[in-house]
């Protein structure tokens, strides 16, 4: 306190004076429309900025709660596409009106399941990628995974009650995807050869095919594991393999491996019905 009342008697002229100052500018901001007026714009634009400064800094605290709710957002319009739906062939039926068109959800054949990342490894020969969901969330060995911008990420492999591991497109050993050319539909199989991650190798692709740099590959739909058109990547490169009729096509994936947050699990709710008829079917001709 004793230092106090030394600092004001020290520079009691000056802070007099500060205090004047501040008196008058007040008066003259008062009686003078004119600095009134430059005043309050001048405030409102250092208010605004501040304002601005500060909701910047609020929203980067409350990312991680908007990107969780965009991404149930993205799994619900999922679970509403046009193409996730399939209807019973009718063709051979007689009462046309008999046909249930308001139970859709009895066709559907795919459903969006959403998880989150929790580990994730790109620089090795073969890739895992471990999500926060398992048994107790409805997930299953054999289904295909996605990221958000609809790329082909990988299969379950493993599932414990609230934890699965996925097969990596980036698995040089055990990822196959069957996928094809989006302009010419040539049917190939989308590998990785270890080498560089995101750039992936279709192979299969017949040299008759039309191909060039910048075309999209995407699922084939001859698998239980991705429906038809689902992004797999983009054509980099085009050679002609010298012992083969087929080209050598690498291809730059849709998803980035090493940005992977949120993820969404592809249930095929046919899946077991087919895989039960292809089994019968070998057993008669073996």
């Amino acid at each position: 306190m004793r230092n106090i009342f030394l600092f004001i008697r020290r520079y009691s002229t000056f802070l007099l004076f500060i205090l004047l100052q501040l008196f008058s500018i007040y008066l003259i901001v008062t009686y003078n429309k004119y600095h009134q007026s430059v005043f309050s714009n001048t405030a409102n634009q250092y208010t605004g900025k501040i304002n601005t400064q500060y909701n910047k800094i609020e929203n980067y605290f409350n990312l991680k709660r908007t990107n969780d709710s965009l991404v149930k957002v993205n799994e619900r319009l999922y679970n509403t596409l046009k193409q996730d739906f399939q209807l019973p062939d009718t063709a051979s039926k007689i009462v046309v009106d008999s046909i249930r068109v308001d139970s859709l959800l009895k066709f559907r054949r795919y459903n969006y399941l959403q998880a989150t990342v929790v580990a994730n490894s790109v620089s090795n020969q073969n890739n895992y990628i471990a999500i926060g969901r398992g048994k107790n969330q409805q997930l299953k060995v054999g289904m295909g995974v996605i990221d958000a911008s609809n790329g082909v990420v990988g299969i379950v492999s493993e599932v414990s009650d609230d934890f699965s591991v996925l097969i990596s497109l980036l698995h040089k050993k055990d990822s196959r995807i069957s996928s094809k050319l989006f302009k010419g539909g040539e049917i190939g199989t989308v590998t990785w050869n270890g080498n560089q991650p995101n750039i992936l190798q279709l192979t299969g692709i017949p040299k008759s095919a039309k191909v060039a740099k910048g075309d999209s590959v995407v699922t084939s739909g001859y698998s239980t594991y991705f429906p038809k058109g689902i992004m797999v990547g983009i054509v980099t490169e085009v050679t002609s393999e010298k012992s083969t009729n087929n080209f050598a096509i690498n291809i730059k994936s849709t998803a980035d491996f090493y940005n992977l947050q949120y993820v969404y699990v592809i249930d095929n709710l046919q899946k077991a019905a087919i895989n039960d008829l292809l089994n019968k079917a070998e057993k008669k001709s073996q």
